[in-house]
């Protein structure tokens, strides 16, 4: 496909602080619409995380905890895996099948500037067979 991660890549991210609660996540996720949150590193030795809604329904909702009393961070994933904005997407498509994860985030130096779900891999493809047509 030749296609680079940049051309695909969904620059719309939103960001948590790490010491909020999972009630702040979930109003933003669901104020925005949106399955994962970035958690912003605490201090310059550490890394970016991440939330999802995923996280939030197996690790406090069925658990019956409560959302006020659960920090972000003792629930995030981290670090999160990302990968070059020049990589190839079939490298990305490689690392969501062996990580078995949905959303790839987008580095650019130490920055994340960007996610790439499986749906922007589906419309990549769309978008490649319509131009070989």
């Amino acid at each position: 496909m030749n296609t680079k991660v940049k051309e695909i890549m969904n620059t719309k991210l939103e960001t948590i602080q790490p010491d909020a609660t999972v009630y702040d996540a979930i109003e933003k996720l669901v104020d925005r619409r949106m399955r994962s949150l970035i958690v912003l590193p605490k201090d310059d030795n550490d890394v970016y995380g991440v939330i999802t809604v995923r996280d939030i329904v197996f690790k406090v909702i069925s658990k019956n905890l409560d959302p006020h009393k659960i920090k972000i961070e003792e629930i995030a994933s981290k670090p999160v895996i990302s990968i070059d904005k020049e990589t190839e997407i079939e490298h990305l498509i490689k690392l969501m099948e062996k990580f078995n994860i949905a959303r790839v985030f987008v580095h650019e130096g130490k920055q994340i500037v960007g996610v790439v779900s499986l749906f922007d891999v589906l419309s990549a493809t769309l978008i490649a067979r319509a131009r070989r047509d």
